[in-house]
């Protein structure tokens, strides 16, 4: 990691459904302040794209306001993945494609013959845009003319890497999330590279850590700045949330990374037990290590299940158990580890209580990351970071189902305070007296037999 250790750092942190620039300080990981918008698809163009020119102002004025509150002395990013941009020259060749829109479909059948076996990429076929190469490949075939004048090829944290400082640079983290262009046993880019000439379009590997370029002159005048500041290559979400953890624990152990999607990683793990068709997969850590990883999109689930989030009592969560109210995978087609169940409430779910229904909701949640752990691996310890590291219920559930120790980070924002880290420093290790206690309630082991059981059927 690179040393420079400035004193407030300024995070760019654009999630799927909402874009946040956070200032931390960078000694203690304490928020000093932080500006938010939603990360708004627009459908304007040839097809639904990123609002890309909506963020920039945002990210802007929102480093503008945290330099008058604060000061800001560097630039970190972490973005979602399955996300690029065809940069041509100063410019966009093509619209930033939105990764939930079906149009990579169309072409898969002429992709898929030329895609990589998952033993090369551990990287699964994924519906829509989810492998990024896909998208490249149906934006390549469709608009072969703008096609031609692409000049690099960014992956997201980078894009706004090379808008802030000028520099192209490619980087390991979002190349190895499930994009079919990284090969992470051997850390180079996949075969498909070569297959679609496309390596001339990918610039230098950079470390997410290293300092990729002072900010550009005219961003320092327009944000306020005194003078220059250093801005990080940049990292994907999921991986962010994992550097602080690095070299911090026992290997192996697992890291729940929550947001829209619910990533379980763990480091040190095997990758053996992958199954593409469940949508596991190697990610790449900051450092280039493969780590085996299995997802569903449980937050976004989780909020199309429970309207009104009501923290449940022990009544609540005893109710649910003993009548066996149960939501059943899954409620985003395509993904996670049932991809072709189709998800369904074992009773009405407009019966219930909005405790009760926040119960059976985080207990869905807790049941389907035990099954993530069968794909991914078991760590000696979990931890919980981002939004759902404020759900108790899931956190206990959880350490019932596992058996291990399982912590709740004290940040809701893991993504953020992982990415600040990238100019050194560290944190306050999880001691083991805040490890949550393992859920009990009565019938609890009935119902999650019966749960597995109508999942397994």
């Amino acid at each position: 990691m690179t040393q420079l250790n400035p004193r407030h750092i300024a995070v760019i942190d654009i999630g799927k459904t909402n874009a946040k620039v956070v200032l931390i300080e960078g000694s203690s990981g304490t928020q000093l302040g932080a500006r938010s918008r939603p990360n708004t698809v627009l459908t304007d163009d040839l097809y639904p794209h990123m609002d890309v020119e909506g963020l920039w102002d945002f990210v802007l004025e929102s480093l503008a306001a945290l330099q008058a509150e604060n000061g800001v002395d560097g630039i970190s990013i972490t973005t979602h993945g399955a996300c690029a941009a065809l940069v041509a020259g100063d410019g966009l060749a093509l619209p930033v494609l939105d990764y939930e829109w079906s149009g990579p479909d169309a072409s898969r059948a002429d992709y898929d013959a030329r895609r990589p076996p998952f033993s090369e990429s551990l990287s699964p076929a994924l519906p829509v845009g989810l492998n990024l190469g896909a998208q490249i490949f149906w934006q390549a075939q469709t608009w072969p003319d703008r096609f031609a004048q692409v000049t690099a090829i960014l992956t997201y944290p980078q894009y706004w890497a090379w808008r802030l400082t000028g520099v192209l640079a490619s980087e390991v983290t979002s190349l190895g999330c499930h994009t079919d262009l990284w090969a992470p046993a051997q850390g180079t880019f996949s075969s498909l590279i070569t297959t679609m000439d496309w390596a001339h379009l990918f610039p230098p590997v950079r470390p997410a850590a290293s300092a990729l370029g002072p900010l550009r002159a005219d961003l320092v005048e327009r944000i306020g700045l005194p003078g220059p500041v250093p801005v990080a290559c940049g990292i994907h979400d999921s991986n962010a949330s994992l550097v602080p953890h690095l070299g911090a624990h026992e290997p192996p152990f697992t890291i729940v990374s929550t947001g829209t999607w619910t990533i379980l990683m763990t480091v040190g793990g095997d990758t053996g037990a992958l199954d593409a068709r469940r949508d596991s997969l190697a990610n790449v850590d900051a450092f280039g290590r493969a780590v085996p990883t299995a997802r569903f999109m449980g937050g976004r689930e989780f909020d199309g299940l429970v309207p009104e989030i009501v923290e449940p009592s022990e009544d609540d969560i005893a109710h649910v158990v003993t009548n066996r109210i149960m939501a059943l995978p899954s409620f985003t087609p395509g993904v996670g580890p049932f991809p072709g169940h189709d998800g369904a409430w074992s009773h009405d779910p407009d019966g219930l209580t909005p405790g009760q229904r926040t119960a059976a909701a985080s207990l869905y949640l807790a049941l389907m990351a035990r099954t993530c752990l069968d794909l991914c691996g078991l760590g000696r310890s979990i931890t919980i970071e981002g939004p759902l590291a404020r759900n108790r219920l899931f956190g206990e559930a959880l350490a019932k189902l596992a058996g291990v120790p399982v912590f709740l980070s004290g940040d809701a924002t893991g993504t953020s305070l992982g990415a600040s880290l990238l100019f050194g420093g560290t944190l306050p290790q999880t001691g083991s007296s805040n490890a949550l206690s393992p859920l009990h309630a009565a019938g609890l082991e009935a119902y999650i037999q019966s749960w597995q059981g109508q999942v397994a059927s």
